[in-house]
């Protein structure tokens, strides 16, 4: 019987390569960036650090679970709490939705958030990111399960809309 080999618990939810969702440690940051590394072999995911200059890091944007096939792939986007509010997620978000959709291919890119976080959901809408509705229950955070927001850009939305300060030169890999 199927039911009899489940386990009676599931284990704790995990980030990449099964790590917590935020690492503690610098092996643990190494194990995610050996992850992200696999992902890009298998054609999977892509993940690129953002600075402003060839500076310091000020986040991170990935393109993840890429469906070849369907032209649908998600995107994500975290910043470091001192470059917030400052236009980084939105100047990645757009360089990385430019990318995608209109070099790559890619015909659907889907990204959800916590519905509160209000500047995420922010981000998402000035980069011309629709919101589509809102997932129940879809994911854990620190303080327990969210309710997320799905938004989504479809190539055929007309351009990307360029939001990018000027002084953001791009992504590092």
């Amino acid at each position: 019987m199927l039911w009899a080999a489940r386990p009676s618990r599931l284990p704790p939810p995990t980030g990449a390569a099964g790590l917590s969702r935020r690492p503690s440690t610098e092996t643990q940051v190494r194990e995610w960036f050996a992850a992200y590394r696999r992902g890009w072999q298998r054609e999977k995911g892509a993940h690129w650090a953002v600075t402003r200059g060839g500076g310091s890091v000020l986040g991170r944007v990935a393109l993840r679970g890429f469906d070849v096939d369907d032209g649908v792939a998600d995107v994500a986007y975290r910043v470091v709490p001192g470059a917030r509010g400052t236009g980084v997620a939105s100047g990645a978000l757009t360089v990385l939705t430019t990318w995608a959709l209109c070099e790559i291919g890619f015909h659907r890119l889907e990204l959800d958030h916590s519905t509160r976080n209000a500047a995420s959901c922010g981000v998402a809408t000035k980069c011309g990111y629709l919101l589509e509705g809102t997932k129940r229950s879809a994911a854990v955070h620190d303080d327990g399960r969210h309710d997320m927001h799905l938004h989504a850009r479809v190539r055929d939305e007309g351009p990307v809309r360029a939001v990018m300060d000027g002084s953001l030169t791009g992504l590092t890999a």
